[in-house]
């Protein structure tokens, strides 16, 4: 009985690589993060991307600079008497004159990208600059001046291509500027965004937990103040769940939430620490439709707990007062603690709250911590923002 003979050396390897043979070869595969040639930039070039009016005033780069058109025409008048002499003596008045005219023209069509640009107006203007030059050629032509253009006509294919090229890295430039600057901005606002949601998601977990601890011991003791202290964490709790979900809350929902906050504190500190509101009918109605970012006034109001109440073997008195200054509301949370301590400015709370009312109200807001005035110890902490007059208010007076 014969026994299968092993396969021929030929035809192994013919066997290994016939596999391989199916398979394209590494050169074959097209290489990784090859951005595909847009054919359309031939014939018809420039940046895709428009930006909207919004986005371009959004970006806080909508000026043209005059100093460019003083620099431009600068240069086209030097440059025309520097080669002055240079130039055909019939001619170089004419090539002078055409060039300044050429820069006013170029100049102004600059101007016109400037505002919005995108490869539809670049090639709008690159054909339209193409037809006045060969209408102008044409019509020296018919007057008879078949020479005289055939003279310029360097000249005027120069001017063309330099105005042309600065065009298109005009457009070019003033996209990417646009671009990088919204980017920037759209990274500022995920920024501003991720302090907001950090910013109103402070509700501290050791300030409910010694709550709930105290609530647990005063209910199994049967001590009579378990119930208004349910009453205003369930107050709190439900004031303070907008703040996950809102840019802006009104300054009542946020008085509210700090009343709950200092009801519930004062029942655990008990006679350490009392705390009034003051609001005349002035600031009464001037909140009535002004809002503020989440958790702005309860950040100072527990800035003013951890850093001059409870520290303070004597506690202290918290005084929130609203006041209507002039075109301004003022908010302040002055408290009786152990008073202003180096540092206190420089803390993450007022700086991320800081940062969110510069997103709000720009440079018109300001926040404050003062010495509190004399007599005894304390700090003052203060908000400044422009008063919003209500809709109705406003539609009524119109």
């Amino acid at each position: 009985m014969s026994t299968p003979s092993a396969p021929v050396p030929a035809e192994a390897a013919a066997r290994a690589a016939a596999p391989a043979a199916l398979e394209p070869s590494e050169d074959a595969k097209p290489a990784a993060g090859t951005v595909p040639v847009d054919w359309t930039q031939w014939l018809f070039p420039g940046p895709r991307r428009v930006f909207s009016e919004a986005e371009i005033e959004r970006s806080g780069l909508k000026t043209w600079s005059t100093a460019i058109d003083c620099y431009v025409m600068s240069n086209v008048l030097v440059l025309g008497l520097v080669f002055y002499t240079m130039l055909p003596r019939h001619y170089a008045h004419v090539i002078l004159i055409g060039g300044l005219a050429l820069a006013s023209l170029g100049l102004s069509v600059a101007r016109w990208l400037w505002r919005q640009p995108n490869r539809t107006r670049f090639n709008v203007a690159t054909v339209a600059l193409s037809v006045l030059m060969v209408l102008i050629t044409l019509v020296m032509v018919k007057l008879g001046l078949r020479e005289q253009a055939r003279d310029l006509m360097p000249y005027v294919a120069g001017g063309m291509t330099l105005i042309v090229s600065s065009w298109w890295f005009l457009t070019l430039y003033r996209t990417q500027q646009l671009s990088a600057r919204l980017s920037e901005l759209d990274a500022q606002d995920e920024r501003v965004a991720m302090a907001q949601r950090l910013a109103t998601a402070q509700i501290q977990p050791h300030f409910l937990f010694n709550t709930l601890a105290s609530l647990q011991h005063w209910v199994d003791t049967r001590d009579d103040r378990a119930g208004p202290m349910l009453r205003s964490l369930t107050r709190y709790l439900r004031a303070t769940l907008p703040m996950f979900e809102q840019d802006r809350l009104p300054v009542d929902q946020e008085l509210q939430i700090v009343r709950s906050y200092l009801d519930i504190m004062q029942a655990r500190l008990g006679q350490r620490l009392s705390w009034s509101l003051e609001m005349d009918d002035d600031a009464q109605r001037a909140i009535v439709g002004a809002s503020l970012p989440p958790g702005t006034l309860l950040t100072l109001a527990e800035n003013a707990i951890t850093h001059g109440i409870e520290p303070s073997l004597r506690g202290g008195h918290i005084a929130v007062r609203v006041q209507a200054v002039a075109d301004r509301l003022r908010l302040e949370v002055q408290d009786g603690g152990q008073g202003l301590m180096p540092g206190a400015c420089d803390g993450l709370g007022l700086a991320n709250t800081r940062e969110r009312l510069q997103a709000q109200f720009g440079q018109r807001a300001r926040l404050g911590l003062d010495p509190a005035p004399e007599p005894g110890p304390g700090c003052l902490a203060w908000i400044e923002v422009p008063r919003e007059v209500p809709a109705s208010a406003a539609s009524a007076s119109a």
